[in-house]
């Protein structure tokens, strides 16, 4: 009989308890519900952060739900992650008329199959934990029932989604037939003692093309921009980062713990993937006019930096991996949080629309101006820290030339996020543009973004020390 232990999960126990009471009480007819609601989402976010925290190793189901430092870390992330989404968005609900609850539910159910994605120690617990988190984006990205953009958004991810799912279920039944087992430590002695067929191999290619879609990299990548662009906002700023950092927890799991032996094989094709990710989000973004547009492909280059740092297999490029994540999460969340506000004047959507901001705005202007900056890699701002760590990664590992193509790209990538900051500061603004003002959600969330940007990027002994303990387990 497979252990059963759920102290194990008792985060996941609380979230989906959490999702259920939120559900039952958005049935309640006060106008004030969606203010009590997410509240009630962020303090039940905040508890099983808290819980986390405070919580041992452990396993449940025999194995398949794992309860390690590397989950609980990457646990911590997506908390922060959706904390920060929900905290910015209640505004902009409130103003779309869709703050019945619904919104929270579908939020708390994707991070439920983020966390069970970062603990999941067999493939089927790594699909339900995708599928999960996969369906409730695809409702939230349709969430606008009468934008014909947002229909289009959610239908085309469902559909392409789909499709990766398919390959992932593929890749998995081949490396079930050829090793018996979904167990990832099983699947990993078998590798190592017995012969590898070709079926396990295509498998592996096969699972890596699926998660590949939900961290958008190239050439995996065709759903983010319209996706990005037709969703309600702050469901873009959530799909930027909550998707990527379950994505890579699974990947961590499956290629670390399972094959090991097979990084002969998985290596260049991440290499692959990390070299086309740099080129489509360096050179595709440059003519975009929509800055959601041009959020989703630069966040298709960061995908490719993370990646580096993923096929150096060296505790350098994993710790860096971890880091660049954790800072991509408050990079990205700034910036959408002044698209959220603009957006509820009626404008933000295109780069067009931050046109003298700086003379209206200065202080939104200038934190704007760091996450832009952030991005680019710029220092001495936390994004710059990310991407230097990734590139000393991958020179200590000996590859020099997709190391050079990660300073070049990222050189090139500067030219959109610095046209922000040209048009913020060196053009007229509108008339009558600019007139809204900050309330205290918005205020909070990019007042810590940008404390955070600039003190990770001064001072990032303490997010290194952290994020090199979170991946101790795979050296």
């Amino acid at each position: 009989m497979p252990d059963i232990n759920l102290g194990a999960m008792l985060p996941e126990i609380l979230i989906t308890i959490l999702g259920l009471v939120v559900l039952l009480k958005s049935a309640s007819e006060n106008e004030e519900r969606g203010t009590r609601l997410m509240a009630m989402s962020i303090a039940g976010v905040v508890v099983a952060a808290a819980i986390t925290l405070n919580a041992g190793d452990g396993t449940a189901f025999g194995g398949s739900f794992i309860n390690d430092l590397f989950s609980r870390s990457m646990k911590l992330l997506m908390y922060v992650a959706t904390g920060l989404v929900l905290f910015m968005s209640s505004g902009y609900m409130r103003q779309n008329r869709f703050d019945g609850g619904e919104y929270q539910v579908l939020t708390l159910m994707a991070l439920l199959g983020g966390m069970f994605m970062a603990s999941a120690g067999d493939f089927i617990m790594l699909y339900l934990g995708l599928e999960l988190m996969s369906l409730s984006i695809y409702v939230l990205a349709a969430w606008k029932r009468d934008d014909i953009r947002s229909n289009e958004a959610g239908l085309k991810y469902f559909v392409l989604g789909s499709m990766a799912s398919g390959f992932l279920l593929y890749g998995i039944t081949l490396i079930y037939g050829t090793t018996g087992t979904t167990l990832f430590t099983g699947i990993g002695q078998a590798m190592a003692h017995g012969h590898i067929a070709t079926a396990t191999i295509m498998g592996v290619i096969l699972v890596l093309a699926g998660m590949s879609f939900k961290i958008a990299a190239a050439p995996f990548h065709m759903w983010a921009p319209d996706v990005y662009e037709g969703a309600p906002t702050s469901v873009t700023a959530f799909m930027a980062v909550l998707p990527k950092i379950a994505a890579f927890a699974g990947i961590f799991r499956v290629l670390l713990s399972a094959f090991p032996a097979l990084q002969s094989h998985w290596n260049p094709l991440l290499q692959l993937l990390a070299l086309l990710s740099l080129a489509v989000g360096a050179i595709a973004a440059i003519g975009q006019t929509n800055i959601k547009r041009m959020l989703a492909y630069s966040s298709i280059g960061h995908v490719g930096f993370i990646l580096i740092g993923m096929t150096t297999h060296s505790g350098l490029g994993y710790q860096s991996v971890i880091a660049y994540l954790a800072i991509y999460i408050f990079t990205s969340v700034g910036a959408f949080a002044v698209v959220l506000l603009l957006n509820r004047e009626g404008i933000g959507d295109e780069t067009s629309d931050y046109k003298g901001l700086a003379h209206r705005r200065p202080m939104l202007a200038l934190l704007m101006s760091l996450f832009m900056f952030s991005m680019a890699g710029i220092p001495p701002l936390a994004g710059f820290m990310g991407k230097l760590y990734v590139f000393m990664a991958a020179v200590q590992s000996g590859m020099i030339l997709l190391a050079v193509a990660g300073v070049l790209f990222s050189a090139i990538g500067a030219f959109y996020y610095l046209r922000i900051v040209k048009f913020m500061y060196f053009d007229q603004p509108a008339e009558g543009a600019f007139t809204i003002s900050l309330n205290f959600q918005e205020l909070a969330i990019l007042t810590v973004t940008g404390v955070i940007m600039l003190f990770w990027g001064l001072f990032p002994g303490g997010l290194l020390t952290w994020s090199g303990t979170t991946v101790k387990m795979f050296l």
